[in-house]
């Protein structure tokens, strides 16, 4: 009898174990199904068994290889150098004991661009600002003793140029055309680490920054979140194409390093201040002769507008471009040759692309009304 309930119990057991593998292997089975058909799973077969091979799936993750490698080759190191004033001072008692100093020559590192195949480089003025000596240094890492051919400290932008030809250079994007959140390169030499790359994202377009001491500037910076340190100045902002729209020129930062903002003036500004230094020597800048603000709240009550948007003509030049042409005080201005300009670093965009002399369809919103009225600049 024990031995009959023995027997019963071992056939239950057996039972039991055999229906959960039979159950483990019919799971398995479904699982490898499904993951075929997704295609996460390929199997490579023998002669007698079929091992399942798990594949990892790459995700739509952003690739910007062939812009970086491509961009790189036309960014290069800009090195300058300000000779120190040796005429010394003191008396020979000072100079035999030390008390004089020996002055030493200033060093500054920075980035440019090769924008035209024959030598021209786009850079900072801020870079090469007071040098007496400049030189850049190529991807390839040939070294060249450069000139300089005019600066803009308007715009920050400078142009110099090297002895060479048929040099890589960078197809040119459209500044305009670029959306918040769109991805760009940021390629330069900081702190001596020459052609780093870092990437970010378009965070801002139209920005401007505090005018402390006063000076005139043309300021409608593409603010972004890729890093950007010292030395990265004159060098290249980068679509996902490796097209050109911007030059990297400033940070914002309590330490001088970067800490999550920087700024590049737009291509479109860039292209207009290199073309008149190549054919007029200097900046061909065009004037409107008015006085603007950025319309606020307070002045879109004052005069009843439904929107706070433009630039407001705070003022007037007499016998000015602007007041020939019928524009008046209080004046909204809402586009520059039909581009919208929502404030005033983006009226001084606009101009900065014209030269004197041109005519500009400026729109202007007066008493609620929409008015086109041509200026010659």
């Amino acid at each position: 009898m024990g031995k009959k309930i023995l027997y019963v119990l071992l056939i239950i057991v057996v039972s039991g174990l055999t229906g959960c593998f039979t159950a483990h292997r019919t799971v398995e089975r479904d699982q490898r199904e499904r993951d075929e058909a997704a295609g996460l799973v390929e199997s490579v077969s023998g002669d007698k068994t079929s091992v399942p091979q798990r594949r990892v799936v790459v995700t739509n993750v952003p690739s910007f290889s062939d812009a970086a490698e491509m961009a790189v080759q036309a960014v290069v190191y800009v090195k300058v150098t300000q000779k120190a004033n040796y005429q010394q001072s003191g008396s020979l008692l000072d100079l035999l004991f030390g008390f004089v100093q020996t002055p030493r020559d200033q060093v500054g590192l920075g980035s440019g661009v090769i924008i035209r195949p024959d030598g021209y480089i786009v850079t900072n003025n801020h870079v090469v600002a007071g040098a007496d000596v400049i030189e850049v240094t190529l991807e390839n890492n040939r070294v060249y003793p450069a000139t300089l051919v005019g600066t803009d400290p308007a715009t920050d932008i400078a142009l110099i140029k090297i002895d060479a030809d048929d040099l890589p250079t960078l197809p040119i994007g459209n500044s305009d055309a670029l959306r918040l959140g769109e991805w760009v390169l940021a390629i330069g030499s900081p702190y001596d680490l020459r052609s780093t790359i870092t990437a970010g994202i378009v965070s801002a377009k139209g920005r401007s920054m505090p005018n402390y001491d006063g000076q005139y500037r043309v300021e409608s910076f593409i603010q972004t979140d890729a890093a950007v340190n010292p030395g990265n100045s004159g060098g290249a902002l980068v679509n996902a194409a490796g097209e050109l729209v911007g030059i990297n020129t400033s940070i914002v930062s309590r330490t001088g390093s970067y800490t999550g903002y920087s700024f590049a003036v737009p291509v479109a500004i860039v292209s207009k201040v290199v073309d008149d230094f190549i054919q007029y020597g200097a900046v061909q800048r065009a004037m409107l002769g008015v006085g603007i603000s950025d319309v606020n709240a307070q002045i879109a009550a004052q005069a009843n507008l439904t929107e706070i948007d433009g630039v407001y003509v705070a003022s007037v030049q007499k016998d000015g471009p602007a007041s020939k042409a019928g524009v008046q005080e209080g004046d909204v201005i809402k586009e520059i040759n039909l581009n919208p300009v929502h404030n005033s670093a983006a009226l001084q965009e606009q101009l900065s692309r014209l030269r004197p002399g041109e005519k500009a369809v400026v729109t202007i919103l007066r008493d609620g009304k929409q008015h086109e009225i041509i200026v010659a600049l």
